[in-house]
């Protein structure tokens, strides 16, 4: 992921995106770099729209969120059941009474 961060930044700055510069943003952050790997990044890149892509991606993340962020109304009636379900019900032979009496 950090290869893909260190493109973005370049991105982000309108630079462009090369070998040399993906690796020095990496070995100035600490990671170990793998040369094979920045060289497939900027290869595949090439040929990449990076802003419609980031457009894209956000388009698609956030219909994704919205359900989650709101529970349906069936949902709750079935949750309300569960918790019933859950609890145990009283027995008049069972507990501290049926001990001691």
């Amino acid at each position: 992921m950090e290869y893909v961060y260190a493109a973005l930044v370049l991105h982000e700055i309108s630079s462009s995106i090369t070998q040399a510069k993906v690796k020095g943003i990496l070995e100035a952050a600490g990671a170990k770099v793998d040369e094979s790997r920045v060289k497939a990044l900027v290869a595949a890149l090439k040929e990449v729209d990076i802003n419609e892509a980031l457009k894209t991606a956000v388009m698609a993340a956030a219909p994704a969120a919205a359900p989650a962020a709101a529970p349906s109304e069936k949902a709750a009636p079935a949750a309300k059941e569960e918790q019933k379900e859950e609890e145990p019900e009283e027995d008049s032979d069972l507990g501290l009474s049926a001990l001691f009496g």
